[in-house]
């Protein structure tokens, strides 16, 4: 089928949410009615995102409707306990204390596929009713978190909707998965949720053709929409940094701290002395704390500039500015499938 009319799509992300998550949908809403696709969207009224970014407000169109419930959130009373609610799921603690062992164990094996679990039902109540008398011709689901997904089956299963479900990342081959303390039992669950998904689905969306190839198995019906970038944001010029400046934007942890390519800088910068004086690391998001010492252990610091979470719009001059940009990968078993939003706007 083709995608027209009135398109409901169901995403937890939405502004003033920051980070990546929120990016690929706000930009499709965003140029959606250039292509005689009406789009709706149904988020959450009182949602806990880890980073907030009020300039994205300007990216929706103007007359969308926006229909938004209220979320029960049990990460507000666990992180009492644990992480501290501006860290994400990449940010797994690796030496947590037992509160903090005890709180991840119950998040993997309890909240299933995630802590967004208890919109489900509430949802699919109300979007029912809406469904049934405005006249939808198709709904998308976007995950993570992959609740969404679920969301879309009961609909499909109850009202036999035309659903589409969208995959901004894998499921279980997730580059965190395995990081979780899942019993067999939550795991042999993700993988059956996840397979009800792409079997009843009626398309597909990846981001690349790993996770494409990865779910054939399931859907014949799977299309390949990658990230991209806003050219209509990009388009302004800007000055280079008057020192050669190598620039991260994004989520650093352990898991993507880059080892020897701090060890090679070190050797650079003991044999080059004006390139001491001249080089910057700038690293412009949240960083993990093994990431620094690591950086200080190879006597880096004082090259290294921290920029905390900044808009959008300010990230797009960080990397105009710089003499080069790191893109960096989760070193998992899964990185080959792993298309970062970054890729396209570096």
């Amino acid at each position: 089928f083709r995608l027209m009319g009135k398109t409901l799509i169901i995403t937890y992300y939405w502004p003033p949410a920051g980070g990546s998550g929120v990016q690929r949908w706000l930009k499709f809403v965003k140029y959606l009615r250039d292509f005689g696709i009406e789009p709706i969207v149904y988020t959450v009224e009182n949602p806990k995102y880890p980073i907030l970014d009020e300039s994205l407000q300007s990216d929706i169109p103007e007359g969308i409707e926006v229909l938004k419930q209220p979320i029960f959130e049990p990460n507000t009373i666990l992180s009492f306990f644990g992480k501290k609610k501006t860290e994400s799921a990449g940010f797994l603690n690796p030496n947590p204390s037992f509160f903090g062992k005890m709180v991840q164990y119950i998040r993997a094996n309890y909240f299933i596929p995630d802590a967004r679990k208890f919109w489900i039902q509430p949802s699919v109540k109300y979007l029912k009713n809406y469904i049934s008398k405005n006249n939808i011709d198709v709904i998308i689901t976007t995950g993570p978190p992959h609740s969404m997904h679920l969301i879309g089956l009961k609909l499909k299963q109850q009202l036999g909707v035309k659903w589409i479900a969208d995959f901004r990342d894998p499921w279980t081959e997730i580059d965190y998965f395995n990081q979780l303390p899942l019993s067999k039992k939550a795991i042999n669950k993700h993988n059956f949720l996840e397979q009800e998904v792409l079997l009843n689905a009626d398309k597909v969306l990846v981001v690349g053709n790993t996770m494409k190839e990865n779910y054939a198995k399931f859907n014949k019906n799977i299309v390949t929409i990658t990230n991209g970038f806003d050219g209509e944001i990009v388009a302004s010029e800007t000055k280079l940094d008057s020192k050669f400046t190598i620039t991260h934007i994004g989520l650093m942890n352990a898991d993507r701290n880059p080892k020897m390519l701090w060890e090679v800088l070190t050797e650079i910068i003991s044999e080059n002395k004006e390139f001491s004086k001249d080089f910057k690391l700038k690293l412009i998001g949240k960083v993990d704390p093994s990431v620094i010492k690591e950086i200080e252990v190879n006597n880096l610091k004082k090259n290294v500039e921290l920029v905390d979470y900044v808009s959008h719009s300010e990230v797009i001059e960080f990397q105009k500015k710089s003499q080069v940009l790191l893109l960096l990968l989760n070193n998992v078993p899964s990185a080959k499938g792993i298309i970062t939003g970054k890729i396209f706007e570096y």
